[in-house]
């Protein structure tokens, strides 16, 4: 009777926690799509003409404006706007900088730039002259008093510096890293207080199960998969957290940075190579029941295939989330390149609408490829763990 309970309660939160799950998601869908609404009436924030205020209205100034976009940065730009005189205004807000330089450790706030990323702009501190262009600070020249460029837009007399600031993709990682801290220690807590857990628990508690029962106990084995599951629930939760928030006008872009999905998959590979045992090592290097010739030509094609795991992990992650941002900022920038064809209200429309669809297929994507990231990581695992039986 006791054990009939235990499975009734059980199912019970999970149909509760599936409910809630279901619910959150359509609350996060609601505010990206809104957030989302609010980026593409902002308009553009960061162009490069000189002759309308900063306005973003050519192909050329698209493009650039895009590529701006899924790059880091060292600070936030919501979106801009030109005043009554002529001014073109940001409105975001900045984040600390944080260089070596030729003379010792300078700090200061982003905002010193005033949003220039064309080196025009010079921050003086300490004796040092600081320049950005193109989201990379440089160094002056002693005696320079401006910066110049080569004919490939490359600062001849000024060197980079090391650059430890905390970019938009950094505070993205402390607040997600933040979220998943206070969420998991509050679903620990309800736990101490009964069976069915409360608050952020039971949200948490049914994609907790998911991943355990979908990803972790078929790919490792029943023996194995409490061992990394909290590898594989942090894997799940920050790339699905970090992709949502890549869907607002906060501009995160952080799994489309190849550093951060190159670190997750050398984590990965990592755990895999020091969790292998002595059958995983066996059949990459001296595959039992294969003759000594083939045993040699296939070792090194087996090595080869260990690398190349982690190398379709970081590429798959990277490629796909790269093209989702690239391919809504594009059909968001339709509303500029057809007001000729359509008007003004026309082409925003037009624009409006294919972007809250694509965005609607982002979201999906954005569970999607954190899962596919877990279910091969875990798939990995699996395969270096598992006990073979030779007879």
């Amino acid at each position: 009777m006791c054990t009939f309970a235990r499975n009734l309660i059980a199912k019970t939160t999970l149909i509760k926690g599936m409910l809630i799950t279901k619910k959150t998601i359509q609350v996060l869908t609601t505010v990206t799509l809104l957030f989302t609404s609010l980026a593409i009436f902002a308009g553009g924030g960061g162009g490069t003409s000189s002759n309308d205020g900063g306005r973003v209205n050519t192909k050329e100034e698209i493009e650039a404006y895009k590529k701006h976009h899924l790059a880091d940065s060292h600070d936030f730009s919501l979106f801009s706007y030109t005043n009554d005189h002529g001014e073109r205004k940001h409105v975001g807000f900045p984040l600390p900088v944080i260089v070596w330089t030729s003379k010792g450790l300078k700090t200061f706030m982003s905002s010193a730039f005033h949003h220039n990323d064309d080196g025009h702009e010079i921050v003086e501190k300490g004796g040092v002259k600081l320049v950005k262009i193109h989201s990379k600070i440089y160094e002056l020249e002693e005696g320079a008093t401006e910066v110049t460029l080569d004919k490939d837009y490359h600062a001849s007399n000024a060197h980079k510096v090391l650059d430890f600031s905390m970019t938009k993709s950094v505070f993205g990682m402390l607040l997600v890293g933040g979220l998943m801290f206070f969420g998991f220690r509050s679903l620990g807590k309800s736990y101490k207080k009964g069976a069915i857990p409360t608050g952020a628990g039971r949200f948490l508690e049914p994609l907790v199960l998911y991943v355990r029962d979908e990803i972790a106990r078929p790919n490792i084995g029943e023996k194995h998969y409490r061992k990394f599951m909290g590898f594989l629930l942090t894997v799940f939760f920050f790339i699905w957290i970090l992709n949502l928030l890549g869907l607002t006008p906060l501009g995160f872009n952080v799994t489309g940075q190849i550093a951060v999905t190159v670190a997750l998959a050398l984590m990965t590979f990592l755990i895999v190579q020091f969790s292998g045992n002595k059958d995983y090592w066996k059949h990459i290097f001296w595959m039992p029941g294969v003759p000594v010739p083939m045993k040699i030509i296939l070792a090194p094609i087996e090595v080869l295939g260990m690398l190349t795991k982690p190398f379709s992990l970081f590429v798959r992650l990277f490629a796909n989330i790269t093209a989702g941002h690239a391919v809504v900022m594009g059909i968001a920038a339709l509303m500029i390149l057809l007001q000729e064809q359509f008007s003004t209200v026309g082409a925003t429309g037009i624009s409006f609408i294919l972007t809250l669809f694509l965005t609607l297929i982002e979201v999906l994507v954005a569970f999607l490829q954190a899962y596919i990231f877990t279910m091969l990581s875990s798939l990995f695992i699996g395969m270096a763990v598992e006990e073979h039986d030779h007879h």
